[in-house]
């Protein structure tokens, strides 16, 4: 299970970041709930009612395209979607 971040200005996705993201969900949520991998995006669009985007993203992975997947008008940075796109097609091949 993957585990996008959107990081604040200046701040890098080292390991000991990466060990307290894993720490923090593990102890304040669920040792089931740890991403297998983090990866930082440039962005993480919502709805314009403000709710997360997971089954698009979801969907992005699976390798359907960005215009079957959600009306651009519908989110609020609808370009933040694109770094999914090529993710895919790099995990389908690796």
């Amino acid at each position: 299970m993957p585990l996008f971040v959107d990081l604040v200005d200046g701040a890098e996705l080292i390991d000991l970041v990466v060990e307290r993201i894993r720490s923090a969900i593990r102890t304040r949520l669920s040792p089931r709930h740890v991403p297998d991998e983090v990866f930082e995006v440039p962005a993480l669009s919502r709805t314009l009612t403000g709710k997360r985007l997971e089954i698009p993203v979801k969907r992005l992975l699976q390798g359907v395209p960005v215009e079957q997947v959600i009306n651009p008008a519908a989110v609020d940075r609808p370009q933040a979607l694109a770094c999914f796109a090529p993710r895919a097609s790099a995990d389908s091949h690796g």
